[in-house]
């Protein structure tokens, strides 16, 4: 027994904590019992749940999950890739949407063929092992254009999300094909998928829906899923945990199986990257949680994991900051403290918004600051510290049935520091003994520097740590927050207590291998309930002493390692956190049954692997083992568990490696990395070619085959009309891209003003010309949607005149409550007036994209062009006829008046192979007085809006597989100036990033199979 100093504040606190702790166990004893009740016969036995947790084929899973949206890489080659990334970090999970506005462009017509097929998706997961959680809406909102609705629900006049028969008879097609393609690929049909989401967010409405929150609808929602087979559970998303639908108990009608919610508690403030503001972290989860489902495990279907970025905006650097390694290590083990079992980061990667798929208020770019990059390179932190999380729960068996506690008291609890914030969670079932516990800062946004010590239970009794050394205490460091077990089982070895955190442990035979980590300069304590005799390996500046039947170890981390072998078998490794993030965990394959996915029961003997930047695979073979990963500098390789005790074949990426093997079966390597020779085409130098893409304003224009406005009434129920007939581009069905309207009429007086109310979303702008002489434009800003402007028009009297308007539609309104008409908010003209002119005098046509709902390219989906003369040719294609354009010096000489000059030139690539070389087309800030707005295709692609008076995206990657990496490519970009002083890129450069070596197949990715140009004889 150990016990701490006889001080009356000791005993007092000791007292208190016995009586707590006691208490507690009480009620563990009754939540132990708690079990889910189906309201029905369940569907299939596979997957499963009661309070604490899913099960799978009978076996509790951590559902460990991170957001990845297929559409927005569409790449089908290089989604295995990502999900390798994803499933290295630690992670078993993937939760993914679907886009209806991309898979139904027309009524009727659903399309889910080449880029938008997702059984590559699912193949992939399976290969990587990774369980899915499908998210197909209909409405996902996901800073998508219109929150997933197609642009042709803007002329429904039902009320949208509601029960209204006409918005629910709208998306039966959608879901039924959606909901076919996703029940093929349950797990019950040996796929990946294990659970499913109806609906998206349904947590807040539009005053004027009487029936929110409506059990009739949301049944509808999740019965047409279960009619087209979908059989494991359905699971909410609550965005804020209001406890709509949840099971109880009482169960509520129409509750979904498991009950989850959302959380994004910093908010979206990337200005302020080192702002935490008070009162931000949710203490009230678990306990809410208790009130609302308590017989589900705690689901949180989004957590925050990064941020978007607006027009505008900082960029997502300053996400990436804000929502780094100190958010993670806070506000995820604050969401461990209540128990979570299904977890999913929202974006673990976040992609592109290529082909103006995205929502107005975000740019093209989509990194959102997540811990993969857009170009998919994890050199960044917040990536290690994740995969540090994550590694930990996996390991640890016990954490899926212990039992948070309330938080009224954690202020001062265990510390008796009212600094510092403790929440326990107690030992679980009747075979668990394992406590965890999670200590931050009371101010959780505090940057002071706490010492401390803590007094746990544990089976030895109450110990208050630091034991070794009186004059020595633990510190908390800031925004750091950290999980203390105790009785953790070793299977079979007992870790009494722990300040220093775990990163995993496995056992090999009778070998057991244990890896924490601290920060550097911080005091640790670790005891390990044995007697027998240990001896410090390696590294040194251990203190060793046995109390209480324990053999206690303390240290300060530092950058040197240490290394404790106990005669048990157990070895202890310590590390200071930078180098724990070079660790690794990968699961070997397993049997037929339970495929590659990882539970903490089947990884028990997972490799442990020091290593660089990336592993992704580990295969034993008898006596050979194979390593797949990623190297971005020569880096040494040691295998600390898991390899065969008599190695013979050590192979990295197919390369056999020439190694040592000690007594303890530790592997040493090292893994040479050679930079490749890059040659990168210089843009400036190719053989541009350019023609206008504005011939629209020309009065000889002809412009018969565009849509005559004629419509004289609208079912769009967000706004009344005010002109004598719709101008509302979806009312024709344009939806996306730029748009163009004609307004002919003749003159009536001289001199004529002018009034035209446009929109077109977040950051958009108009031009206007006369006659073919430019009238004036409104330039945009970040915040602007709409806009108000005023021209006047010197004219003569009689003379015939069109009017011509050229708008950037920035995508359609998301629709995050229900019963709004959000997404219906039209884009186009919206109203206008002529002074001496009735608006009827003006006859308008309007044209979009190419075709409309009959759009083009079916290959690249509804949403990839839009309007500007070339894109209805067709001439941002590969193959486009460019050698009968005028010659250029390109984007980078520009031109010097109004309107929209195209430019297009191939480039060859002839990038090695073995390597994944991220490739980013880059802007140079621009500094000139005019504003423009640019559009890049790469092979037919639009995967880049740059609007040069508002930003803040400077540089866009395009993926392998959109770039053909040993070919010729097609890039394009239209070039629209705003001003008459005409426009020019000041920058334009294709660059690399750091080439990374790569045991993934990139000769698999290849280059996406798309439309080329052939001559569209329907276009004008």
């Amino acid at each position: 027994m150990m016990f701490c100093e006889s001080s009356l504040k000791c005993l007092t606190a000791l007292l208190a904590l016995t009586a707590t702790y006691v208490s507690a166990l009480s009620v563990n004893r009754a939540r132990q019992n708690v079990i889910q009740q189906y309201p029905e016969e369940p569907l299939q036995d596979i997957v499963t749940w009661d309070s604490h947790s899913l099960l799978v084929h009978g076996e509790r899973v951590l559902f460990y999950s991170g957001e990845f949206h297929p559409f927005r890489l569409p790449v089908p080659g290089l989604w295995l890739d990502v999900l390798q990334k994803i499933k290295a970090l630690g992670y078993n999970g993937i939760s993914f949407y679907t886009d209806w506005a991309l898979l139904e462009g027309k009524p009727g017509e659903f399309s889910s063929d080449g880029i938008f097929d997702l059984e590559p998706f699912f193949e992939a997961a399976k290969t990587a092992g990774i369980y899915l959680l499908a998210r197909p809406g209909p409405y996902i909102n996901a800073e998508v254009s219109g929150g997933g609705f197609p642009g042709w629900l803007q002329r429904n006049p039902a009320r949208l999300r509601t029960r209204d028969q006409g918005f629910l008879s709208a998306t039966e097609n959608y879901v039924d094909r959606i909901s076919q393609i996703i029940a093929a690929a349950q797990i019950t049909n040996g796929g990946p998928v294990i659970l499913v989401q109806p609906e998206n967010e349904y947590s807040q409405a539009d005053p004027d829906d009487p029936e929110f929150p409506d059990p009739v609808y949301f049944q509808y929602v999740q019965d047409q899923y279960r009619k087209n087979g979908i059989v494991v559970p359905l699971i909410s998303n609550d965005a804020y945990p209001h406890g709509y639908f949840a099971d109880g108990p009482p169960r509520q009608e129409a509750a979904v199986d498991i009950y989850g919610h959302d959380g994004y508690p910093l908010g979206f403030d990337c200005a302020h990257p080192t702002t935490w503001p008070s009162g931000a972290l949710p203490t009230f989860y678990g306990d809410l949680h208790q009130n609302q489902s308590s017989s589900t495990p705690y689901s949180i279907i989004e957590f925050q994991a990064g941020s978007f970025d607006p027009w505008g905006g900082p960029g997502f650097v300053k996400c990436t900051q804000l929502l780094g390694p100190e958010f993670e290590r806070v506000f995820y083990k604050n969401d461990f403290s209540f128990g979570v079992t299904i977890f999913n980061l929202y974006m673990t990667y976040g992609g592109t918004n290529w082909g103006n798929l995205g929502h107005p208020g975000g740019y093209t770019s989509y990194d959102y600051g997540a811990v993969i990059a857009e170009d998919r390179s994890v050199a960044r932190e917040k990536y290690s510290e994740a995969k540090l999380l994550a590694n930990f729960l996996q390991a640890s068996s016990a954490y899926l049935t212990a039992v948070p506690q309330n938080n009224s008291h954690a202020a001062g609890a265990y510390t008796g520091n009212a600094d510092l914030f403790v929440t326990a969670l107690l030992r679980g079932g009747r075979s668990e003994k394992t406590n965890f516990f999670v200590i931050r800062h009371s101010a959780y946004e505090s940057l002071a520097t706490t010492k401390y010590s803590v007094t746990l239970p544990t089976a030895a009794g109450n110990v208050t740590i630091p034991q070794l050394n009186s004059a020595t205490q633990l510190s908390l460091h800031g925004r750091d927050s950290k999980i203390f077990v105790t009785d953790y089982d070793l299977d079979g070895v007992t870790l009494l207590y722990s300040t220093a955190e775990i990163f995993t442990w496995k056992r090999y035979g009778s070998r057991r291998v244990l890896v924490v980590y601290g920060n550097i300069g911080e005091y640790n304590e670790i005891a390990v309930k044995v007697k027998s005799k240990n001896d410090v390996v390696e590294g040194g500046d251990v203190m060793v002493k046995s109390k209480g039947g324990a053999t206690v170890l303390g240290f300060t981390i530092s950058k040197t390692r240490r290394v404790v072998n106990f005669e048990c078998g157990l070895f202890v490794y310590v590390l200071d956190r930078s180098s724990a993030y070079n660790y690794w965990v990968i699961d070997a394959p397993n049997d037929n049954t339970t495929g590659n996915y990882t539970s903490v029961k089947r990884t028990i003997s997972a490799p442990i692997v020091r290593a660089g930047y990336l592993l992704r695979t580990v295969t034993v073979i008898g006596d050979c083992m194979e390593i797949t990963g990623d190297v971005n500098a020569t880096t040494p390789l040691e295998i600390i568990g898991g390899a065969p005790n008599k190695l013979r074949i050590l192979t990295f990426n197919g390369r056999a490696l020439a190694f040592s093997q000690d007594s303890s079966s530790v592997v040493t390597a090292s893994i040479t990395y050679n930079k490749p020779a890059l040659s990168i085409p210089d843009l400036s130098t190719l053989q541009w070619k350019v023609i206008d893409s504005l011939p629209e304003i020309q009065s000889t224009y002809e412009d018969a085959a565009w849509t005559l406005a004629s419509l004289t009434y609208s079912n769009n129920t967000a706004r009344n009309l005010t002109t004598p007939t719709s101008l509302y581009a979806s009312d024709y069905g344009y939806h996306t891209g730029n748009l163009l309207y004609r307004g002919h009429f003749i003159a009536k007086e001289a001199r004529s003003t002018l009034k035209l109310t446009t929109a077109g979303g977040s950051a958009y702008g108009h031009s206007v010309w006369l006659n073919g002489t430019f009238v004036g434009s409104f330039l945009g800003t970040a915040a602007s949607a709409g806009s108000n402007s005023t021209y006047v028009l010197n004219l003569t009297v009689g003379q015939r005149y069109v009017i011509t308007v050229l708008i950037d539609n920035m995508g359609l309104d998301e629709n995050g409550e229900a019963g709004s008409s959000q997404m219906k908010n039209p884009r186009g003209i919206l109203d206008y007036s002529l002074s001496a002119h009735a608006q009827s005098d003006l006859s308008w046509r309007l044209t979009g994209n190419l075709g409309g709902e009959d759009y083009a390219d079916h290959s690249r989906g509804p949403l990839n062009e839009g309007g500007l003369w070339a894109e209805r040719q067709g001439y941002h294609l590969p193959g486009a006829p460019i050698q009968t354009w005028n010659s250029s010096g390109g984007p980078l000489q520009g031109f010097n008046q109004t309107g929209v000059a195209f430019y297009a030139a191939d480039l060859e690539l002839n990038l090695p192979s073995g390597y994944d070389v991220p490739l980013s087309l880059v802007f140079s800030n621009s500094t000139a007085p005019t504003a423009y707005r640019a559009q890049i295709y790469v092979n037919g692609f639009q995967y880049g809006k740059y609007v040069s008076n508002i930003g803040p995206q400077l540089s866009f990657p395009v993926p392998q597989g959109i770039w053909n990496y040993n070919g010729n490519n097609r890039l394009a970009v239209s070039l629209w100036a705003l001003t008459n002083q005409g426009a020019r890129l000041e920058g334009f450069a294709l660059q690399a990033g750091w080439p990374v070596a790569s045991g993934y197949d990139f000769a698999r990715v290849g280059e996406v199979q798309a439309a080329t140009w052939s001559k569209r004889p329907n276009a004008y």
